[in-house]
């Protein structure tokens, strides 16, 4: 993997998260929000190669990270989103299955931001974060799960594409 796709890639990614910010975290979705990014970030971790996406599990974690949201410490989105981009590096052959199927592909793609809630909950939790109730913890991973489910299909080209066009010659082969 060449340092200008990293670079490139990390600018994207970087573009998508101000989208995030300063867009869709301004619309007031039912029931709970919805995170592009996340599912963004799960996407372009389910299309890399073993080392690329745990480079950009961390990278995505990094940018995450600088969320005015988030109310975690530092590093937090890192360390969930390099550890998910070692378990799609680790089970690659099977989520190359996943991809195939676009309705497959993108109930993947929830469960895998729905996963990710977790694991963010259960490393606050250890971390020594108040994470609220159940009821209330519940519904923020459906809903983002749900909308993940039915929004992400009409990003998806857009975000395979840009990717595609991320990649040099010698990677595309």
């Amino acid at each position: 993997m060449s340092g200008l796709r990293v670079l490139n890639t990390s600018i994207f990614l970087f573009a998508i998260f101000l989208i995030q910010e300063l867009v869709i975290a301004r619309v007031n979705f039912p029931i709970n929000g919805y995170s592009l990014y996340l599912a963004a970030v799960m996407v372009i971790l389910a299309l890399e190669d073993r080392s690329g996406s745990i480079v950009f599990g961390f990278i995505g974690g990094l940018i995450m990270d600088l969320s005015i949201a988030a109310d975690s410490p530092f590093g937090q989105w890192a360390l969930i989103l390099t550890l998910i981009g070692y378990l799609f590096s680790l089970n690659k052959e099977s989520i190359g299955d996943f991809t195939q199927s676009p309705l497959v592909f993108v109930s993947f793609i929830s469960m895998a931001s729905a996963f990710a809630l977790v694991l963010y909950l259960i490393v606050g939790a250890l971390l020594g974060q108040e994470n609220g109730s159940f009821s209330h913890i519940f519904s923020i991973i459906f809903a983002n799960s749900l909308w993940s489910f039915l929004i992400t299909p009409l990003l998806l080209p857009l975000i395979i594409k840009t990717r595609t066009a991320l990649l040099s010659n010698r990677e595309r082969i």
